[in-house]
């Protein structure tokens, strides 16, 4: 599996809308516009897509892991409709004040993929809307990207962390680059 192209996503804000009120439940779960489609073509190109979220909802008793479960069951549903699937979801349960090693920006999460897949991180793709996404991203060197959905408008105003960070405006269009970079000439 090390040989074949990985990206890491984070989920809330680039494959699905985002809410300072958290997804709490699969009904708040909706897609943001061509996220899916984004990632069908890349499935479909030989690319191994891994989500690695924090998801400290849980710690603040705002739903539980089978709601979690219920949550990431529908993403699955809605990604089957186009013939696609992840390789793989890892979750950070736990709140900003747990200093576990998994909640980004900590690299925990991105440390299991490489550990599950045998993929040395440096350079690989990772997609995120805020600054501890592409924290997590630098601190296993692999190459951070930043999507304007989300919270990445806000992330991109406040301007902090974001050198040599490549920049677009959702990951439909992350895609566009990556399958446009990977072409066989």
């Amino acid at each position: 599996m090390a040989d074949t192209p990985l990206i890491l996503l984070d989920r809330d804000g680039v494959i699905n809308a985002d809410s300072d009120a958290f997804i709490k439940s699969p009904e708040e779960f909706h897609p943001l516009p061509g996220s899916l489609e984004a990632i069908a073509r890349l499935k479909r190109a030989g690319w191994h897509i891994w989500v690695c979220t924090n998801q400290s909802g849980v710690a603040r008793g705002l739903f539980d892991l089978a709601t979690l479960a219920a949550i990431h069951a529908r993403l699955a549903h809605l990604l089957a409709a186009h013939d696609a699937t992840l390789d793989g979801l890892l979750y950070c349960p736990h709140g900003p004040d747990d200093h576990c090693d998994c909640r980004k920006p900590r690299p925990g999460l991105f440390e299991q993929v490489a550990a599950a897949t045998g993929h040395n991180l440096t350079h690989v793709p990772a997609v995120g809307d805020s600054l501890r996404d592409l924290q997590a991203a630098r601190a296993v060197g692999a190459r951070p990207i930043l999507v304007r959905t989300g919270k990445g408008e806000r992330t991109l105003a406040a301007g902090a962390g974001l050198d040599g960070v490549a920049i677009y405006p959702d990951l439909a269009a992350v895609a566009d680059a990556l399958l446009k970079e990977n072409a066989p000439c």
